[in-house]
């Protein structure tokens, strides 16, 4: 049964980091391109960050430099790591897998403030 599992979201202050991690099960991992979106109340889901199955990256603007998302296929994993934190970066993140078809983990909650 395919599953994603999101974890490590949490309170941070302002100008803190996270680590955010999404486990897959029941995929060969590896052939899946995975990204990170998050969603703020009352705004549209956006894509954050994207890996492709072969390593290649790509990143939101408002989260360029800041945000690195990499993949170990050994543990069947996808992290973003989030640095520098902005409140405007509160919102629940989702992992997605791609390859015909998207799958979507449950979301963890992302909130920035002091």
């Amino acid at each position: 049964q395919a599953q994603l599992v999101e974890s490590g979201g949490g309170l941070v202050q302002p100008g803190g980091s996270l680590r955010l991690s999404c486990a897959a099960s029941g995929f060969i991992f590896s052939r899946y391109g995975a990204s990170w979106y998050r969603q703020a109340p009352g705004k549209e889901r956006e894509l954050v960050a994207a890996i492709s199955s072969g390593g290649n990256t790509n990143y939101a603007d408002s989260v360029a430099g800041r945000f690195t998302i990499s993949r170990d296929n050994a543990v069947n994993t996808v992290y973003l790591q989030m640095n520098s934190l902005k409140p405007e970066d509160t919102a629940v993140y989702f992992c997605k897998l791609s390859r015909i078809y998207d799958f979507w983990g449950q979301g963890t909650q992302v909130t920035v403030s002091s």
